[in-house]
């Protein structure tokens, strides 16, 4: 059997058949369209070792001595007996390469009655996914413990980068040097876990964002799940992934499927921006992505609104009065989407009661939500509404009628004795899998949106949830499926809403979950010294029209820091920008710049969800330059480029020193210029803390694409905690 080759954007993935299995040749740089004859990869068999040649297949299995973790771990239940079947001899049965840049590998065990289909997509944007299906061909059921997507990487890749965190810090970067044995990162959030590693990568030695050959992988799962690196003996090392199944959650009957979650995953010689680049080609190239105003012409096409959320403005004091104050002020600021948090439903008054009653409470709103609707939209805005479909109060109407629909480990209501799980936020899970609550989900969830016009949910979920179970059995894996079906549902039902996934904050931010909403929210943490870092890596794999990006209070609910505007906002612009804040108390000289913002933002916002994203290797740790380049080289007296250049914290250096702009074409010539904070703006002066500035921050610079990326301008010496946004313009 020929080998598979797939090729596209400077990658190659090659699969030898000839052991039988689908060996992974090499998955990394484009090996042209010419290739030798395999034979001459042909490796050694040493002393004390298996006779035979032990493939990196798509599939590591014990029966060919793989001596790291096998992809497929199960059993068959016989007479009620289980362990039967442990270890599967999978050989490919057939390869289907109907379509550019796609196949379809089945490989079975006729003695264990197991097949396996392999898909394979190696995208245009040189992202592959990949997933398996098992199939249960024999005449008892099979238990599936686990089955894992893995890839091998090249021997040259000697040290990891995970993501780790926790809630209002998500998604923080960690590295160490790969070493022989396993490394894992389980997440037993029952959803995607604040501390879940959005991106793995694997790469050469100290890979940086623009240098460097990286391997990454994602999981596109939001249930619990593994990530891991695998390195054995003979020095192979396989990165994948897989859901993390509890207790005899997947079983199946004779001639039933359990799909994996896909993995998706880049190779780049470029660093990790080209990983970056990627994802973002594949997310932009769905036909369902919500595309900026310059890519006019498509069915989503649409510019991201400006978003008022009122949380940190008026917390659960719902008053109309207020609030239509509140929608006036942002009105007046040029917001288009304005979006109505906890505390306006049936018995909410903070959160300990009400979950579960998705009813406009009547004694806070006597006429329903219409007349704040009507005053929102009657000035041009959007309006859009929180909810937490998935979460319940035992303090509420539904609970009460329906303690069998609580999810829990028991398998009795707790009325009859049943326990519950540990509340958290004084709040439990509402059993999806029971068909009967999740009807009543959907059918409360319809009839809001369908009795008013609301453009937008805010889809909160605020606890993990660590005993899932319906019925006294494990149940997260069809909790999970069971929440996606309710988010395709409810959109296929209401195709004008677009869903933004919140869980506490950034507790759900991954592939599977972007497949059903328009947005995540990346924090409950507005502090921009700490989103600095949530969203640049945030950003590694998700482009920043799906990442909500807020313009906080002054002094941030969650830390106690206090910023100037200038740099809150900023540091909101690079996403989906907005306000979480009582703008109603924005006056005067502040008010005027905020109102400059929301322009800029509206002006460059095409740019910034349509570029590519670029990210400066600086060796000082005190200082980040970011931004954004025009995907395609620019059109003379165009902005070209958006960069953000931020001083986090103070430097053991003078001077910021010269510093490269990335991402520019070499040919081209450019002016450069700081557009924000400028000279009158109120927050100039607290900026900058130089006596002289360089000579391009007051006259502006014009240079080529190569001088600005190899020579660089020397950076303004900026106060810890501000930053300057700085406009490049081809000439």
């Amino acid at each position: 059997m020929d080998p598979l080759h797939l090729r596209s954007a400077g990658t190659s993935l090659l699969i030898s058949f000839d052991s039988g299995e689908a060996e992974v040749i090499h998955w990394g740089a484009d090996l042209g369209a010419a290739l030798p004859g395999l034979a001459i990869l042909t490796t050694p068999v040493g002393n004390s070792s298996v006779d035979a040649r032990v493939p990196a297949a798509l599939l590591p299995q014990a029966s060919s001595s793989w001596r790291g973790r096998p992809a497929l771990r199960g059993n068959r239940i016989t007479d009620g007996a289980p362990g039967l079947d442990f270890s599967s001899r999978l050989r490919v049965t057939s390869v289907d390469t109907a379509g550019a840049g796609r196949a379809t590998i089945v490989q079975a065990d006729a003695d264990t009655g197991v097949s396996v289909a392999t898909s394979l997509t190696l995208h245009p944007g040189g992202l592959l996914e990949l997933r398996h299906t098992l199939t249960n061909n024999g005449t008892t059921p099979f238990q599936v413990d686990e089955l894992a997507t893995v890839l091998p990487v090249a021997p040259d890749a000697v040290e990891l980068l995970d993501l780790t965190g926790r809630w209002c810090r998500e998604r923080q970067p960690q590295r160490r040097p790969i070493q022989q044995g396993t490394w894992v990162r389980s997440g037993r959030h029952g959803r995607t876990g604040h501390d879940s590693s959005l991106l793995f990568a694997a790469g050469t030695k100290s890979f940086g964002n623009r240098h460097g050959k990286v391997w990454a992988t994602h999981l596109a799962w939001s249930g619990n799940h593994e990530q891991f690196a695998d390195t054995i003996g003979d020095g192979r090392t396989m990165i994948g992934g897989s859901e993390l199944l509890g207790s005899a959650e997947v079983i199946l009957a004779p001639g039933g499927s359990y799909s994996t979650p896909a993995l998706f995953a880049a190779y780049s010689d470029r660093g990790l921006d080209g990983i970056t680049e990627a994802f973002y080609s594949w997310f932009r190239s769905r036909p369902h992505h919500i595309l900026p105003a310059a890519t006019a012409g498509t069915a989503a096409a649409k510019p991201r609104p400006v978003v008022l959320n009122t949380w940190e403005a008026v917390y659960f004091n719902h008053d109309l009065g207020t609030l239509i104050e509140l929608a006036d002020s942002a009105a007046d600021l040029g917001v288009e989407r304005f979006v109505l948090d906890d505390g306006w439903f049936r018995g909410r008054r903070d959160d300990h009661a009400g979950l579960g009653d998705w009813y406009v409470d009547e004694t806070l709103w006597p006429d329903g939500l219409t007349p704040l609707i009507d005053a929102v939209t009657s000035r041009g805005m959007e309006f859009g509404l929180w909810v937490e479909p998935e979460m319940v109060n035992l303090d509420s109407d539904v609970a009460r009628a329906h303690p069998d629909w609580i999810s829990g480990p028991s398998a009795v209501a707790h009325k009859d004795g049943g326990r519950l799980p540990l509340e958290w936020r004084n709040q439990h899970v509402i059993d999806l899998v029971n068909p009967e609550a999740w009807q009543y989900v959907f059918d409360r969830i319809s009839a809001l949106l369908g009795e008013n016009n609301i453009s937008y949910l805010k889809w909160d979920q605020n606890r993990d949830i660590v005993e899932q179970g319906h019925a006294g059995r494990a149940s997260v894996h069809e909790q999970t499926l069971a929440a996606y079906r309710l988010f395709d549902e409810l959109r296929k039902a209401h195709p004008g809403v677009e869903i933004e996934s919140c869980s506490s904050g950034g507790g759900r931010v991954d592939l599977g979950i972007l497949e059903r909403t328009g947005r995540v929210w990346a924090s409950d943490c507005n502090d921009a010294l700490e989103r600095q870092a949530i969203q640049r890596w945030t950003g590694a794999v998700v482009p920043p029209e799906l990442v909500g990006s807020h313009i906080g209070p002054t002094t941030s609910h969650t830390t106690a820091r206090t910023h100037d505007l200038s740099f809150r906002a900023i540091t909101a612009f690079f996403g989906h920008f907005g306000m979480e804040w009582d703008v109603r108390g924005v006056q005067g000289a502040e008010r005027e710049e905020l109102r400059r913002v929301v322009g800029l933002y509206k002006e460059h916002r095409g740019l910034i969800h349509s570029g590519r994203p670029v990210h400066a290797d600086i060796t000082d740790e005190a200082y980040q330059l970011h931004g954004v380049a025009a995907a395609e080289p620019a059109a003379d007296g165009t902005t070209a480029a958006l960069f953000a250049f931020v001083c986090a914290r103070t430097s053991g250096a003078e001077q910021p020193g010269r510093m490269g702009l990335p991402g520019l074409h070499p040919d081209r010539t450019y002016r450069v210029e700081p557009i924000f904070p400028a000279p009158g703006d109120a927050d100039y002066g607290h900026t900058f803390t130089q006596v002289q500035p360089p000579a391009w921050l007051t006259d502006g610079a014009t240079a080529s694409g190569q001088f600005l990326g190899e020579v660089g301008l020397p950076m303004p010496m900026l106060n810890p905690e501000h930053a300057v946004l700085i406009k490049v313009t081809a000439l």
